[in-house]
């Protein structure tokens, strides 16, 4: 990393509120700064076709899948997704790769005087920065991910060629709402006028909401698990093997995943819905994209922290489920694999519903209590008189090195590590293992 972009991420991390290090003060409840940044760029997010994808859980591997595919098919790809885990730059690529350094530094310079005058949060100001980058490598379509909710995220200010919504549960609830209607009313924002709109899951409680903005706006719906069904699935090779059957054209697609998440099928069924939709929009993808796409997700994208499978003896898996529906599907998948002794290295994030997400650990495991390297995280101690309320036993270390070095030192061969509980807690362990 070269000085000069360690000096421009300080700047930005320095100058602009930033939601990952400090939380609710950096979130801005409305779209003005973000549409006075692209209007000061030509406004740039007009020179491309996208599409927005929101939800609560799985919109990042949803992202990720639909990017990998439309790279196979030959199209000239953007992927917009936050937060990153490494390096600033992974939330901003074009066919899987970063955007360079020298192109981070040229924007903030360029854009300092704007910056200045209005001051933009963080996430202002990197949306600005991809659509930018975006516009001027002319891409033929990017895939955006909402980083917050979805009505007044900075990213809705695209027309998108489809509107995804993954699905709707409980995060984020001081901002967006403390029931399930209220944040679905939040994502169904991204919902635009003649943009057909796909649902990953069928909540029944919730239809309503997104009925009403469809004929609103005049969207055709689609629910994706209504449209195809899982006929089976299995972890073979580190990879899923999956059979999806599309239940009105009874056509079945053998999938071979890169992702090894049990909970991958759900994305699938989503990312599958929306190829249907750009194909019947005279998108050119056949089914060897598809499943050449999904089969090389990392390879094309770089995804990372999804049931990451990093060492096999003691079995590592990294995963950044962080709130009660992304943890119960971790723990189910868990639960079902063959190990003798559970590892369980967690932090959160002090924004988070901490209390109901450590019930649904297994009391079995045992835990090392830590904190990422950032002022949102919840202290350590904290942590773990939470864990200890809910009679988890463990200890508290005072950083993921330290919780790595201790579970390490104490597991056999066949045993299980998993590190879980927030981006940021991953973040950390993939930098000491030097992954």
């Amino acid at each position: 990393m070269n000085q000069a972009y360690q000096e421009t991420l300080n700047y930005m991390y320095d100058q602009l509120p930033m939601f990952t290090r400090i939380g609710e003060a950096a979130y801005k409840a409305d779209l003005n700064n973000t549409i006075r940044l692209c209007e000061s760029l030509g406004n740039p997010q007009t020179k491309f076709k996208s599409i927005h994808i929101a939800g609560t859980n799985g919109k990042g591997s949803t992202s990720h899948m639909l990017a990998s595919i439309l790279q196979a098919a030959g199209y000239k790809t953007g992927l917009y997704t936050s937060p990153h885990i490494i390096d600033f730059r992974e939330r901003i690529k074009i066919n899987g790769i970063e955007i360079t350094e020298s192109e981070v530094i040229e924007f903030i310079e360029n854009q300092k005087t704007i910056i200045e005058e209005i001051k933009p949060s963080f996430f202002e100001i990197t949306v600005a920065m991809a659509f930018d980058y975006f516009a001027k490598q002319d891409v033929d379509i990017a895939i955006i991910e909402v980083g917050l909710g979805g009505l007044l995220d900075s990213t809705n200010i695209l027309i998108p060629e489809i509107s995804v919504i993954t699905n709707i549960s409980y995060d984020h609830m001081s901002l967006l709402g403390q029931t399930l209607q209220e944040i679905a009313i939040q994502k169904a924002g991204i919902i635009k006028d003649h943009v057909p709109c796909v649902i990953g899951e069928s909540q029944l409680e919730l239809q309503n909401i997104f009925f009403g903005n469809a004929i609103k706006h005049k969207s055709q719906l689609f629910y994706a698990d209504a449209i195809y069904e899982m006929v089976n699935s299995k972890l073979k090779d580190g990879k899923m093997h999956m059979t999806l059957l599309n239940k009105s054209s009874m056509h079945a697609s053998d999938i071979i995943l890169d992702l090894t998440g049990a909970y991958q099928y759900k994305n699938c069924k989503t990312v599958l819905t929306t190829i249907d939709i750009l194909r019947s929009h005279n998108w050119h993808i056949e089914e060897k994209h598809i499943l050449a796409g999904l089969a090389e997700v990392k390879k094309n994208t770089g995804i990372r922290g999804r049931f990451e499978i990093i060492r096999e003896s003691p079995m590592i898996i990294l995963d950044v489920s962080h709130n009660e529906a992304g943890l119960t599907e971790l723990f189910r998948q868990i639960d079902s694999m063959n190990f003798n002794q559970l590892y369980i290295i967690t932090g959160f994030v002090k924004d988070k519903e901490v209390a109901k997400a450590i019930k649904l650990f297994p009391k079995e495991a045992y835990y090392y209590y830590t904190q990422a390297q950032i002022p949102r995280a919840m202290p350590y101690q904290e942590l773990e008189a939470i864990g200890s309320a809910g009679h988890l036993i463990g200890e508290a270390c005072i950083n993921i090195e330290t919780a790595l070095e201790l579970a390490l030192n104490k597991a056999n061969q066949n045993d299980l590590i998993l590190v879980t509980g927030s981006f940021y807690i991953l973040s950390d362990a993939y930098k000491y293992l030097e992954l």
